[in-house]
Order: structure tokens, then C-alpha cells, then sequence
């Protein structure tokens, strides 16, 4: 895959002025007050051990957690075991089509002695329905044109809210430090990760974002050849009669570059591969060079496709993280 979007020098300056939507922070407010709202009429988040797993050195928990709405949300939260609690937790985002798999798909932050909350992805999942379609006609396709005729009723609504309330669940756990919350994600999983960072306030510690997708959507809609910017571009060039701005104007109540904005709390690491067909680099550098916490930093894969930096990406996590006294083994306080 050949690199078409711009060279590394511009990448590293590029910061386009893309407005946002009127009422964006109420939007969210309402949006965030209404799901907790809903929360208190619904069952609490619930932590069942598994107790069948064939793992010798982790415990395993088959969580719900209310989220839009109050519906029940699933995750897997795995915790080193006899590990000395409050650990540290790593709250983990998963890319577009997936879900949280199986328990046994997803050991290396509990191996690395972190707690692990692997948050299932609603209708992407197999263990979390959608069951609030939007009114009007359901396009078919994927989830970018679910509710696409306007913000309050589009799929990312519900998924982002999700994303925020498994923050709000995994820090009442008692085997997690509230204080050392770190939260993660590839692709659209790290456009989890950062709206998580700029909706919960000092509730997170750190944010890791790989190649980030729902970052300066409409030039992710206009350079990308695979992935799910395409349903966008083949949405508008059949429904030809509709106004594209419309569409526009519905996806920006959840593009990254707001949420990086406000993300003024939040330490971060991102990642950016320059041969990703998926999400251009130049959405991913976008969202970095516009967020607002400034220590924060990125890595840039000169061969990377989607996959960004893979295990490499990992170990940097790691380190940057033991930097920022984020690792199992300290003590939890955090500088000013």
C-alpha cells in the first residue's frame, strides 16, 4: 500500500479549523445525564466470576454494566490473579465489526499485571444487541449511516456513551484504583478512547490511541479506500438527491477532532501507520495536533498499514506508561 495521503512534515503541522456542531457540549451533557439518568432505574453493573475458565493465572468476570439508555452492556474484566488490589485498569475499545470476543483472546494487560475491562461493541458483538434502531429507513452497509439523518438517534450516540459508562462501572470495582484509569483502543476503538478522555473529566489517567478512526471524518470519507469511511461515499453517491452537508453535519456531533479539543486532563500516546488505507494519517495527526493536553505524544509507523505499529505499538504502551507512574507496580498518585 503505497503512501497517498501527505508527507511526515506536513502530517506533524497539519491542524485544520473544522467547526463544530452548535450545542456540541450540551449534546453530550444531555446525552451523558439521560444514559446515567436510565441508569438508576436499571440493574447495576454486575461482575460474575467465570468460573470455568481453564486460565491458572487470571481471574475472569462476565460483566454487565448499564449503558444507553440503561441497557446492559457487556465486558470481560480479568484481573492478575493474587495480585494486590487497587491495580491500575486498562479499559479497552475494540475496532469496527468486532466485539469483545472470548476471555481467552485478550491476555496481555492482565499478564502485564493490569486490570483489564475488554468492553464489548453494541450490534458489533455477540453479546450486546442494539436495540434501538433508528427511526426512518435503515441503510444497509454497516453502522456509519445508522440514524444518519441526524445526531440524536445515529448508532456512535449510543456507542459512545457506552464507551463513557464502562469508565463509570469499572471504577466502582473494588479491585480497580479510581485513580488509574487508562483507556485504550484500536481504530474505532481509538475513537472510543478519545471521547472517553474528553467526556469523563479527571475520571481518566491516560488515553492510548491507535490509528484512530472517526478522527476528521469527511477527509477520512474523501482518501480512504477501505474500511468503513466508504459506507459514507457510497451512502452519498447513491442517495444523490440528499444534502451531503446534512450528513456532514450529523457525524461531526462525533468526530475526534471536537473530543481532542477537550481532552485537557488526559496524558496521551497516539499511533498513526502512513500506509493505512482505513483511516489517512492525516485524520489521525489532525486529532493529535489538536488535542489539548500537552503531554502527549506519537508514533509514527513509516510502513504501517492498519495494523499501525502491532506488538511494537504495545511495548511502547508499556514503557510510556510506567513513565507516567501508570505501571502495576506503583503506588497510584498521580502529579498535578
Amino acid at each position: 500500500m503505497p503512501q497517498t495521503d501527505m508527507p511526515l512534515e506536513q502530517l506533524r503541522s497539519y491542524r485544520p479549523e473544522i467547526a463544530e456542531p452548535p450545542g456540541f457540549d450540551d449534546f453530550w451533557a444531555e446525552t451523558l445525564g439521560e444514559a446515567r439518568e436510565a441508569a438508576g432505574t436499571a440493574p447495576p453493573a454486575r461482575f460474575p466470576r467465570v468460573t470455568d475458565s481453564p486460565l491458572r493465572t487470571v481471574d475472569v468476570y462476565d460483566v454487565r454494566f448499564p449503558g444507553w439508555a440503561g441497557q446492559p452492556v457487556a465486558a470481560w474484566l480479568l484481573l492478575p490473579r493474587d495480585a494486590a488490589a487497587p491495580l491500575p485498569v486498562v479499559v479497552n475499545y475494540i475496532g469496527y465489526s468486532g466485539g469483545r470476543g472470548l476471555h481467552t483472546d485478550n491476555l496481555l494487560w492482565s499478564a502485564a499485571g493490569y486490570a483489564h475491562l475488554v468492553v464489548d461493541s453494541r450490534g458489533q458483538g455477540h453479546a450486546t444487541p442494539d436495540p434501538d434502531p433508528a427511526p426512518g429507513p435503515q441503510y444497509v452497509g454497516g453502522f456509519m449511516t445508522r440514524g444518519i439523518d441526524g445526531p440524536r438517534h445515529h448508532y456512535y450516540r449510543r456507542l459512545i456513551t457506552d464507551a463513557v459508562r464502562a469508565v463509570d462501572a469499572v471504577r466502582a470495582h473494588p479491585a480497580v484504583d479510581p485513580e488509574r484509569v487508562v483507556v485504550t483502543g484500536h481504530s474505532q476503538g481509538g475513537g472510543m478512547a478519545l471521547a472517553a478522555a474528553a467526556l469523563t473529566g479527571d475520571h481518566v489517567a491516560a488515553a492510548l490511541v491507535d490509528v484512530p478512526f472517526l478522527c476528521h471524518i469527511r477527509r477520512g470519507v474523501e482518501l480512504a479506500t477501505a474500511g468503513p469511511y466508504p459506507e459514507i461515499a457510497h451512502y452519498l453517491g447513491v442517495h444523490v438527491r440528499d444534502d451531503p452537508e446534512s450528513v456532514f453535519a450529523t457525524l461531526a456531533h462525533f468526530d475526534g477532532l471536537h473530543f481532542a479539543r477537550r481532552a485537557a486532563s488526559v496524558p496521551a500516546l497516539f499511533s498513526v501507520a502512513l500506509m493505512d488505507p482505513v483511516c489517512p494519517p492525516s485524520s489521525g495527526f489532525a486529532a493529535y495536533n489538536h488535542y489539548a493536553h500537552a503531554d502527549k505524544d506519537v508514533a509514527v509507523w513509516q510502513f504501517g498499514d492498519h495494523g499501525g505499529g502491532r506488538g511494537s505499538q504495545t511495548h511502547r504502551q508499556l514503557d510510556w506508561l510506567a513513565a507516567h507512574g501508570l505501571g502495576p507496580d506503583d503506588d497510584g498518585t498521580r502529579d498535578s
